[in-house]
């Protein structure tokens, strides 16, 4: 019998994403921190995040497939998180506006013996933002609970000149990796 696949993620867009490889799952949420540490670089960073939420999974689920990933913006090697209000999504969208900046996805698929985790990176160029464009973006609800307060996949497409590496992967869940991942555990 083939354990189940669970997908350790309230996201909705990286709900879509699996569903496009074609597998059966199930979706699970998980209570993990996104506390970055003074320590860890930003691939660390979302690297624990992607491992922490996937062996969260396999703690309720423990016979299961769990993947779990996280999605961080960085800008100067700052990462940029959700914005906690408008004034912290102008100041993300000022930091990125005219400039290139890093989409990092890590992906953890992990059962109770072991855990495998890919780091995605991507290059993604904004063209120039004007302060009523950002304005404009934020009442739009969109920004709200995006890391670097925006939605490739939505309105804040816009923005984007140009990307260097998976689309996929900016959204939330690179296919690929995940893919190529989880065909080493079934």
């Amino acid at each position: 019998m083939q354990a189940s696949i669970l997908l350790a993620s309230g996201s909705p867009r990286r709900k879509e994403l699996l569903e496009q490889l074609g597998y059966q799952f199930s979706v699970i949420r998980t209570d993990v921190e996104e506390m970055r540490r003074s320590d860890e670089t930003p691939y660390q960073y979302v690297s624990r995040l992607s491992q922490d939420k996937a062996l969260a999974g396999i703690a309720l689920e423990p016979s299961s497939i769990v993947i779990g990933s996280d999605t961080i913006v960085v800008c100067e090697q700052a990462v940029l998180e959700k914005p906690v209000d408008y004034q912290h999504a102008r100041q993300m969208l000022m930091q990125l506006s005219g400039r290139a900046h890093q989409v990092m996805t890590a992906v953890t698929v992990a059962n109770k013996q072991r855990q495998e985790t890919v780091v995605v990176t991507t290059d993604v160029w904004f063209k120039p933002l004007s302060e009523q464009e950002i304005e404009q973006y934020w009442q739009s609800g969109e920004p709200c609970d995006k890391a670097g307060s925006y939605a490739i996949q939505g309105i804040g497409g816009r923005f984007v000149t140009r990307l260097e590496g998976s689309y996929h992967a900016v959204v939330g869940l690179p296919l690929f990796e995940t893919d190529q991942l989880l065909h080493k555990f079934l």
